[in-house]
């Protein structure tokens, strides 16, 4: 933060630099209209900045989200391969695999998907993946090739949702810079405030597309802190897979 006001500072100092040269070398005009060549220049620029600063507030968590989205999906399709994987085994280990993964996809559709929106996951979620790799590495399959195969698939898939997992642990921590979040509300406040500093005096309907764009500004800086987390807000990513998941381990179950 202290390197951006020395940036500012330098900036300011250019310009008054700038202001007492050309003033000594009188070889300029006296600029002091509201719709002059420096009000102008500045309400461009600043308009240029306040619209590349939402650009990159609204893509940034946009992109966020999309790859949020994707991981829960591939976190939701290894536990399903796992659970089919886990019906091979020697039982009781099948059994109490199977019924591991249930509580494992209750655990994050129930009680983890509200904490993540706070950017935590619960240490259950984590106690239960090793757990489950625990006792499936316990499993003696003998000399069935069968069991061997399903043992090292089920570790295999284990591993596929604990690496999603360790993603989505990424995902629920990751938010725009807050300095971006900043420039984007203040270019927005000095764009509305611009005609005003300019020495302007708006009245009667010159109000009206002022207000308007106000207005507009703000609900646009508004929306740009709502997408800023993954899991809340505008584009929260919601449980679907997991939703989706729970459906499709009552149908392997039943046979289906």
């Amino acid at each position: 933060m202290l390197l951006y006001l020395l940036a500012a500072a330098c900036a300011v100092g250019v310009v008054l630099v700038a202001s007492v040269m050309m003033r000594r070398l009188r070889q300029a005009t006296d600029d002091g209209e509201p719709d002059g060549p420096t009000a102008a220049h500045t309400g461009a620029m600043l308009s240029a900045l306040f619209l590349l600063a939402f650009a990159i507030a609204v893509v940034v968590p946009w992109t966020n989200a999309d790859s949020a989205r994707s991981n829960t999906y591939s976190e939701s399709q290894a536990v399903v391969e796992a659970f089919w994987s886990a019906s091979r085994l020697p039982a009781p280990a099948s059994t109490r695999t199977q019924q591991g993964l249930r509580d494992y996809v209750r655990l994050v559709r129930e009680t983890e998907w509200p904490r993540m929106r706070h950017g935590d996951l619960s240490s259950e979620g984590w106690a239960r993946i090793d757990r489950m790799r625990r006792e499936v590495i316990a499993v003696d399959p003998g000399d069935k090739d069968e069991a061997k195969d399903a043992r090292a698939s089920v570790l295999d898939h284990l591993t596929e949702i604990s690496a999603a997992r360790h993603q989505r642990a990424m995902d629920a921590r990751v938010t725009p810079p807050s300095a971006l979040l900043w420039v984007t509300i203040l270019t927005g406040v000095v764009v509305v405030l611009l005609p005003f500093l300019a020495g302007a005096r708006p009245r009667g309907m010159a109000l009206i597309p002022l207000a308007l764009m106000a207005a507009l500004l703000a609900a646009g800086t508004y929306l740009t802190i709502d997408i800023s987390h993954v899991f809340s807000g505008a584009l929260a990513v919601h449980p679907d897979a997991f939703d989706g998941v729970q459906a499709e381990l009552r149908r392997i179950s039943g046979g289906g």
